[in-house]
């Protein structure tokens, strides 16, 4: 038997005497259990919810009467963000920003009823979930099952007799990592069974799930790695666990808070109400298409009657009126996109500070890869919403039509009894137009999305390696 063999078979051993550390082991390994059949469940049930609750809206615009186009564009429409299958494993900012939105004309939306909103602020401290459970509680049980690995071996003197005896440093460091490298392979075994069991459904991609994979074993790897060479680094197993409890603490809970808190305080966003006194004061700016007497409105009709060759609004082959809510629509839906790219412009630098702070936090880096690989990332959810707010452009325009081609500029201004039936179109119309459905990204553009952050936390293990490299050298060396 090799020396690695003997000295990772002796590190196991004194593993499996350490009853707290073993009780530890199992607890994890349940709680993963838990959390992935947890999130499965959750997964599942969401999904089911919001296709019943989207299908419900679908059928209740579909359901309406013979009615005025400007009438369904008021009466809108629900639509739900859908959850893909990789959300079990990792549900990203899906409970923070919102799942549903309404769709109606002159306004854009935001999403609604986050999770987060609805739950204890508890949940700001992460969800039970595969994805939570090896970025933050896996480690921590490998710092107190490894801190003493090295650390207990200089304290005994029992390090500077194997190396007496001709025992090369590097395999004695290497035992020591092919031990705590197979708790770590036990302990994550059960998030990577979860995620195999989502890897299989049908709608799954393979290229995220290898690069979720591959970031997670990285990352376990590289605690493995950071907690030998901290024991090997000090004298003494009391000064190794302080060290490494501290890192975890910093790395895992604090530098992802305080770098989000940074960004939001350097890069501030305008709330909900700011955004819409700012849009109202440009509404008022560019025209009003409710008034057809408004300046901008006023150029548009010479354009229209200069466009038919005729002079009165009268003796167009269209109605005006929908004309003009043609271009209403244009002009506002034109203005809130500028306002949705500011938005989403800002909330990328934010994100960009953030991944920065990976070079400070590898915690920081997986999160990133996990949720981007997962497609429950900020630009998971403005797909979402740039989906979305196409949809309701097409669909609000759509209808517009209707009212400039299938009502005339008489009914349209008639007021006798008789006027507003005159007005309605064929309930047929509604049932004709498609219902929306979420264009979901494609393997590959998932996995080039979280490569630069799966990059940075191979980067942290290549660095890791090399610190332990060159403390392996002087190792057993008196301090």
């Amino acid at each position: 038997m090799s020396v690695v063999t003997l000295v990772a078979r002796d590190e196991l051993r004194m593993m499996v005497r350490n009853r707290v550390a073993m009780i530890g082991l199992a607890l994890l390994m349940l709680l993963t259990l838990t959390a992935v059949l947890s999130a499965w469940m959750y997964q599942r049930g969401v999904s089911e919810l919001r296709a019943r609750h989207a299908h419900a809206a679908e059928s209740a615009f579909d359901a309406q009467p013979d009615r005025h186009p400007h009438r369904m564009v008021h009466y809108g429409s629900f639509i739900f963000r859908p959850l893909g299958p990789l959300a079990a494993f990792d549900p990203g900012v899906d409970a923070f920003t919102g799942s549903s939105m309404f769709l109606e004309g002159h306004r854009q939306n935001t999403a609604n009823f986050g999770d987060v909103r609805q739950s204890s602020p508890l949940i700001r401290f992460g969800q039970l979930t595969p994805a939570f459970i090896l970025q933050a509680v896996a480690p921590l049980l490998l710092v107190f099952l490894g801190y003493g690995s090295l650390a207990r071996e200089t304290e005994r003197g029992t390090l500077r007799v194997l190396i007496l005896q001709g025992v090369a440093r590097g395999k004695i460091v290497t035992g020591k990592l092919l031990a705590l490298g197979l708790v770590a392979l036990i302990a994550g075994m059960p998030a990577m069974i979860g995620l195999a069991a989502i890897a299989v459904q049908p709608d799954t991609p393979a290229l995220p799930v290898l690069t979720i994979a591959a970031g997670y074993a990285a990352y376990l790897a590289l605690w493995v790695v950071l907690i030998v060479l901290i024991s090997a680094w000090v004298r003494r197993s009391r000064d190794a666990l302080l060290v490494l409890v501290a890192i975890w603490a910093v790395s895992t809970i604090l530098l992802p808070r305080a770098a989000a808190g940074l960004a939001d305080a350097e890069i501030p966003l305008a709330n909900r109400l700011q955004t819409d006194v700012a849009i109202g004061r440009d509404l008022r700016a560019i025209g009003d298409s409710h008034n057809p007497d408004d300046p901008h409105f006023a150029a548009f009709k010479r354009s229209v009657l200069d466009r038919y060759g005729v002079s009165r609004i009268e003796d167009l082959p269209i109605n005006y009126k929908g004309v003009v809510a043609l271009e209403g629509e244009r002009l506002t839906s034109s203005l809130f996109d500028q306002y949705a790219a500011k938005s989403f412009a800002a909330q990328a630098r934010q994100n960009a500070m953030v991944d920065l702070a990976g070079l400070l936090s590898p915690a920081i880096a997986l999160r990133a890869m996990s949720m981007a690989a997962a497609g429950t990332d900020l630009d998971g959810h403005r797909r979402f919403l740039e989906q979305a707010e196409a949809y309701r452009y097409a669909l609000v325009q759509r209808l517009n039509s209707m009212q400039a081609q299938d009502v005339s500029y008489f009914d349209d201004m008639a007021t006798d009894p008789g006027a507003d039936r005159r007005k309605r179109v064929s309930a047929a119309n509604w049932q004709e137009i498609p219902d929306f459905r979420f264009a979901a990204p494609d393997g590959a553009t998932l996995t080039a999305a979280a490569l630069p952050s799966l990059i940075m936390v191979l980067v942290w293990l290549a660095v890791a390696l090399a610190m332990l490299a060159l403390v392996t050298r002087k190792l057993g060396v008196r301090r």
